[in-house]
């Protein structure tokens, strides 16, 4: 799982002529051929040797022959073989499409889902895990059972839907469909469940209404998986793709995956921009994983529990 991440960063830190002559190992090692002018030293490429002479094309850094067929010395080549880190790749395919605006609307929707998903998650779970009402336990598996119905099944009539109230290609289509999310209900009801019935019903007996004492009480407790729930939702959101590529098509709206693909399609030769781009996109991610890791062990540890 690590290694194509790591073949990924390495690629992004190469030269573009290093990955075309198919050096892809992990190292971003450059091997060529260099010749000093007193001027400029240049990267060649061979044409023919003529006994002490050479003869060879004259390049830049980026493989872009600039004099061609020119004769040198032979003893005046030169083998380069050294470790070099292209960090001009990463600011030069962030500037190649606007990433920036990629960025600003993928961390708004992110943002807002999550918010949307942790008050409508956190008042399903407490009433399907603390109240009791009829028909209960058969809402609650008819939701779960929910999660089986893959999403292009789905995209259609949503789009149908989308499209009748004037939604598509707005911000209201990328969030609005996604505020409710039936895995964070099964999380958080499950965790609701360890807590004591006692400390509920003392709650109650001292006046705590029945949102006080999800508020006061079990929310407060539940810091952990309300930690896991957001980190998933933004990862969700984030890593999004199907459904904004097909709601919206306004370049003002796209997301950070919509644009790294249309970024691919116009820099399909460009492997080092391509990988460089999706170092950064994925970048945030792995930041937030890392902060929020031990929480989401901590709420893994207890779901299972019962009281």
């Amino acid at each position: 799982m690590i290694a194509p991440l790591v073949w990924m960063v390495s690629t992004a830190l190469k030269s573009q002529l290093e990955v075309n002559r198919g050096h892809t190992g992990f190292i971003p090692i450059e091997q060529y051929l260099s010749y000093n002018d007193g001027e400029n030293i240049w990267r060649v490429s061979l044409v023919m040797v003529r006994g002490d002479s050479t003869v060879v094309n004259l390049m830049d850094d980026t493989g872009r022959i600039i004099r061609p067929f020119y004769t040198v010395n032979s003893d005046d080549l030169r083998h380069i073989r050294r470790v070099k880190l292209y960090w001009q790749n990463f600011v030069r395919a962030f500037e190649r499409v606007p990433f920036a605006r990629y960025f600003i609307n993928t961390i708004f929707v992110s943002f807002c889902v999550l918010i949307g998903v942790l008050i409508t998650s956190a008042l399903s779970a407490y009433a399907f895990a603390r109240m009791r009402f009829k028909g209960r336990d058969f809402f609650f598996y008819f939701l779960i059972s929910m999660k089986m119905v893959p999403e292009p099944i789905y995209l259609v009539p949503s789009y149908v839907l989308l499209s009748w109230i004037g939604w598509i290609n707005t911000y209201q289509a990328l969030i609005v469909p996604w505020v409710a999310n039936i895995f964070t209900i099964f999380l958080m009801r499950q965790h609701f469940k360890t807590i004591p019935q006692d400390l509920l019903d003392a709650a109650s007996i001292d006046g705590c209404s029945t949102f006080k004492i999800l508020w006061k009480i079990i929310l407060p407790l539940s810091r952990p998986v309300i930690a896991t729930a957001s980190v998933f939702s933004i990862i969700g959101s984030w890593n999004s793709f199907m459904w904004p590529l097909i709601m919206t098509n306004d370049p003002e709206l796209r997301v950070i995956q919509v644009g790294l693909s249309y970024f691919a399609q116009e820099s399909s030769t460009q492997t080092t921009l391509l990988m460089a781009a999706s170092t950064f996109t994925i970048l945030p991610l792995i930041i937030i994983f890392l902060f929020a890791q031990r929480n989401i062990i901590a709420s893994y540890t207890t779901t299972g529990m019962k009281e």
